[in-house]
């Protein structure tokens, strides 16, 4: 599945899809599944069926699989240093220009 063009709700059924997939294939039961990431069982079944849980729920599953390092291309920063980023911010700095003055009345 292409995630450009696809809503939330498109990719977090897709994930869920993905996540029941790689379960089956590791020989993973469900309660299986739950006991390992300390989750309960309807949390995994939703999570299969709709892709909807929290990030930390999400976290566990994946440890729990060995699945965690998926997450390490998850918005990765272009930039690698508090240095570049200086020099990216002094780069892009707008130079801000003083109102005029208003003219004194007499």
């Amino acid at each position: 599945m292409d995630f450009s063009f696809a809503t939330a709700s498109q990719i977090s059924k897709e994930l869920g899809a993905r996540l029941k997939v790689a379960r089956i294939a590791q020989g993973l039961t469900q309660p299986d599944l739950a006991i390992k990431a300390g989750v309960s069982l309807s949390t995994v079944r939703n999570l299969e069926r709709t892709g909807d849980c929290s990030l930390g729920t999400l976290i566990k599953v994946a440890q729990a699989m060995r699945l965690e390092m998926g997450f390490a291309d998850l918005f990765k920063p272009g930039i690698q240093s508090i240095a570049e980023l200086a020099q990216v911010a002094q780069a892009t700095a707008k130079v801000r220009q003083r109102a005029p003055r208003k003219p004194r009345s007499q």
